[in-house]
């Protein structure tokens, strides 16, 4: 009879350790679930989108177009801003700067906080638009940020993309060759920047005119990028260039 309380007792002993073991396990389990979760939204690439001016339709290709691209599988979230005085308050809270604008950047503490952005480290990202020479008066947006410019543009049309380099982060996993209908910027470099890196050229079928259509500025402090395409539903909603814009993205945020 001793014998059997003794077993009792064991037995029970073991089935309430075998309890605390699981109840931990499934503790630790919950606990992973939701370390992993934060883990994943704090990855998701805070991105400052700016927009607005002319000659462009820049709420359906940036606002709502550009936005679901980044914003997909939580890859990114997105801020769209068209108020341009506003850009200084939300760099704070920035990873990567995304201008697509050609509307002016009057104020003077805002292309100061832009400048300062950069010297930090964060990322830039310049997209179709935003590589005009849109600002006489703010020069230095050419000269350094993007290290050239274009003052001009094919009429709109089907023209080739060439990777000219597919080791480059901004360049992986895009098609090597592929076309698109768009507007053919003619970006020029300023030998007095600090000078590109072209990932890709532009070229019309026929034509030995080649401009840069994909690159990264040679900057000490921060990575820029320059992706010339952009101007409507030709490109923005095609996989190179969505493939092409998440990779700018990724790679200017150091991820």
């Amino acid at each position: 009879m001793k014998n059997n309380q003794n077993f009792a007792v064991r037995l029970a002993r073991t089935h309430f350790n075998s309890c605390l073991i699981l109840l931990f396990c499934g503790l630790l389990f919950n606990n992973c679930k939701v370390n992993s979760g934060s883990a994943g939204k704090a990855k998701s690439i805070r991105t400052l989108m700016v927009g607005g001016g002319a000659s462009h339709d820049f709420n359906q290709w940036y606002k709502q177009a550009d936005a679901a691209t980044l914003r997909r599988d939580n890859f990114a979230t997105v801020r769209y801003t068209d108020n341009t005085d506003s850009i200084a308050a939300y760099l704070p809270q920035t990873d990567v700067l995304y201008l697509a604008n050609n509307q002016p950047i009057n104020n003077p503490q805002v292309r100061q906080a832009i400048f300062d952005f950069v010297k930090s480290g964060k990322g830039l990202v310049l997209g179709h638009a935003a590589l005009w020479y849109n600002w006489k008066d703010w020069p230095e947006y050419n000269l350094q940020l993007a290290s050239g410019g274009s003052r001009g543009h094919d009429r709109y049309g089907n023209f080739n993309v060439n990777i000219i380099n597919t080791n480059h982060p901004v360049t992986k996993g895009v098609e090597p060759a592929f076309s698109l209908k768009d507007e053919l910027y003619y970006f020029k470099t300023d030998p007095n920047g600090p000078g590109v890196e072209v990932l890709a050229n532009a070229s019309v079928a026929g034509s030995d005119r080649i401009f840069p259509s994909v690159f990264v500025v040679n900057n000490p402090q921060a990575r820029i990028v320059g992706i010339a395409l952009g101007h409507d539903a030709e490109s923005h909603n095609i996989t190179p260039y969505q493939t092409l814009l998440r990779n700018a993205i990724k790679w200017a945020a150091k991820k």
